[in-house]
């Protein structure tokens, strides 16, 4: 099954659940603000995607962040402490099949691509 990360209330989030809801593709939904985030996850999807393409840089939370701690942001480790703390900073959704990453954000392109 299918593991749909992020916020209800993000509009890619909201997205990405139409599109497989539309498409009969089952998921299920984690809330971020609710369930949080492991480090241990972070930690994977990092391995697999980098930590540079987890981090959304566009979003308000990336924005209101001071500079010094936008700067401080150059590590691995460094970018899964602001996501265990900022989990609104992790680009959504992330979704996940058996541990491993399918999509992240919402491409209409991609997702025919891996679940059609």
């Amino acid at each position: 099954m299918y593991i749909l990360y992020g916020i209800p209330n993000c509009n890619s989030v909201q997205k990405a659940r139409t599109w497989l809801d539309k498409h009969q593709i089952g998921y299920e939904f984690h809330d971020y603000k609710k369930a949080g985030i492991s480090k241990a996850k972070l930690s994977r999807w990092s391995k697999q995607l980098g930590w540079e393409n987890l981090i959304n840089k566009k979003g308000t939370t990336w924005r209101d962040l001071d500079e010094t701690t936008q700067n401080s942001i150059t590590t691995q480790a460094a970018a899964i402490d602001l996501m265990l703390h900022h989990t609104s900073v992790i680009k959504r959704p992330v979704i996940e099949l058996d541990d491993k990453v399918v999509a992240v954000r919402f491409d209409e392109a991609v997702y025919e691509q891996v679940f059609l």
